[in-house]
C-alpha cells in the first residue's frame, strides 16, 4: 500500500511482505577475487552503532561505510571497474586488432567518477556526460581523472540519452551505463554484479562481529542497480530466515515506489534534491524485475531527513554525503512516528532484530587515500 502522498504528515511507503519467500539465482564467482585483486583493496567497514540502535528500537545497527572504496568516495568503483572488465574483455575477443576505446557514460557524480578513474588506470580515455544539479566540486573530481566532461542542462534520464547516442556514433568507444533498457542490458548486468562483493563482504562482517544474520536490510535507490544486487544477495540464499529488503529514495524522484504502486515500471520528472545521486526518474530495466518480486518496502524521504541523517552519522564517526545517509533516514521514517507499529510487523522486526545501513558514499570534503600505480 501507498499512503497518501497528498498529505505533509503522510509518508510515502509501500509494502510487500510476500517478497521474502521470492527467490532468483545467485552472482556469479569471481566477482570478489576481481576485486581482490585490485591494488588498494580492503574491505569497507562495518560499523556498529549501539545509539542508533536504542533509538530505532532494535537489537544491533551496522553501517557499511563505502566513504572510501578503493580510493573513490563510493561504492560504484565496484561495479564500474568490473563492468569495464567484462566490456574490455568480450571486445578483445572479438576485435583483438581493434584500436584503443573511450569509455563513454552519464553520471549524477560517483559513478562518472568510477569510470574516469578505471579508465584512467588503464591508459583509456573517458568521456562523461553531466546533468544540470550536480555540484562543482563532483564535475571538477571527474575532470581531475582526465576525462572529457559534457554538461548536459538537462536531467540525469536525458544526460544518458546523450551518452547513449555518443557511443553509438563513434567507433572506438563503449557506453557504460549502470541502468539499463531494452537492447543495452548486458553492460548494466555487469555492473550490477559487481556490486555482489559488498554484500560477500557484509555477510563475513557479521559473522565476525557475532551477528545474527539482518533483519532488515535498507539501500539508497536511484535506477536500482544496487538494490538489484542487494535483493539477488539475499533472495538466493537458503531462508535463515530472509531478511526485509527496503528502498529509500528521495520524494523528488521516487520513480521506484510510485514504479512499485503502479505494478509497472515508470518515468517521472524529477525535482531538485540534495541527494544528487538518486535523482533518477526511470528504473533500470534490469533492476525492476528484481525489485518488483524482492522488494519488501519502499519508502521516499525529504532532503531535510536526508541532511539530519547525514549529520547525526558523521556526529558518530561515519563521514556521510546525503544519499549515504539516505538509508538511516529512511529507516527512521519507517519505524518511528505514526503507524512505526504497522510498518514493524510488515517488515517482520522485533527488538532483536539486526538492521544494516548502507551508507553508500561520503562527505565531498572527506579527504580519500589515493592508490598508487
Amino acid at each position: 500500500m501507498l499512503d497518501d502522498a497528498s498529505s505533509t504528515t503522510a509518508l510515502p511507503w509501500f509494502a510487500q511482505p510476500a517478497a521474502r519467500s521470492w527467490t532468483c539465482a545467485p552472482a556469479p564467482a569471481g566477482v570478489r577475487d576481481f576485486h581482490a585483486a585490485l591494488p588498494g583493496y580492503a574491505s569497507t567497514p562495518l560499523t556498529e552503532l549501539p545509539s542508533l540502535a536504542t533509538e530505532l528500537a532494535v537489537g544491533r545497527v551496522f553501517v557499511k561505510d563505502e566513504s572510501s572504496r578503493l580510493g573513490l568516495p563510493a561504492f560504484k568503483v565496484l561495479g564500474a571497474s568490473w563492468a569495464v572488465h567484462r566490456a574490455l574483455a568480450e571486445r578483445a575477443a572479438h576485435r583483438p586488432s581493434a584500436e584503443p576505446v573511450t569509455l563513454v557514460s552519464a553520471t549524477d557524480g560517483n559513478h562518472g567518477r568510477a569510470v574516469a578513474r578505471t579508465a584512467r588506470l588503464l591508459g583509456r580515455r573517458a568521456h562523461i556526460f553531466v546533468p544540470r544539479g550536480v555540484h562543482p566540486d563532483a564535475v571538477a573530481a571527474i575532470a581531475a581523472e582526465e576525462a572529457e566532461i559534457t554538461r548536459v542542462p538537462g536531467s540525469y534520464d536525458e544526460a544518458v540519452h546523450q551518452a547513449a547516442e555518443a557511443a553509438a556514433t563513434a567507433a572506438d568507444a563503449v557506453l557504460i551505463q549502470d541502468t539499463a533498457w531494452p537492447g543495452y542490458e548486458t553492460i548494466p548486468a555487469w555492473i550490477v554484479e559487481g556490486y555482489s562483493t559488498l554484500c560477500v563482504e557484509i555477510d563475513e562482517q557479521l559473522a565476525a562481529a557475532g551477528a545474527t544474520a539482518p533483519g532488515l536490510v535498507a539501500v539508497p535507490v536511484g535506477v536500482g542497480s544496487l538494490a538489484q544486487a542487494v535483493v539477488t544477495h539475499y533472495r538466493s540464499r537458503p531462508p535463515v530466515p530472509a531478511p526485509a529488503l527496503l528502498s529509500v529514495e528521495p520524494e523528488a524522484a521516487a520513480c521506484v515506489i510510485e514504479s512499485l504502486t503502479r505494478g509497472e515500471p515508470v518515468s517521472l520528472t524529477t525535482g531538485h534534491t540534495a541527494m544528487a545521486g538518486l535523482n533518477c526518474g526511470t528504473p533500470s530495466s534490469i533492476a525492476w524485475p528484481y525489485l518488483r518480486r524482492g522488494l519488501d518496502a519502499a519508502v521516499a524521504i525529504t532532503d531535510a531527513a536526508a541532511a539530519r541523517a547525514a549529520g547525526d552519522l558523521v556526529e558518530l564517526g561515519i563521514s556521510a554525503g546525503p544519499c549515504g545517509a539516505a538509508a538511516l533516514a529512511g529507516v527512521r521514517a519507517v519505524l518511528t512516528g505514526e503507524s512505526a507499529e504497522e510498518r514493524r510487523t510488515a517488515l517482520g522486526l522485533g527488538p532483536a532484530s539486526v538492521v544494516v545501513l548502507l551508507c553508500t558514499e561520503g562527505t565531498a570534503a572527506n579527504p580519500k587515500r589515493a592508490i598508487e600505480h
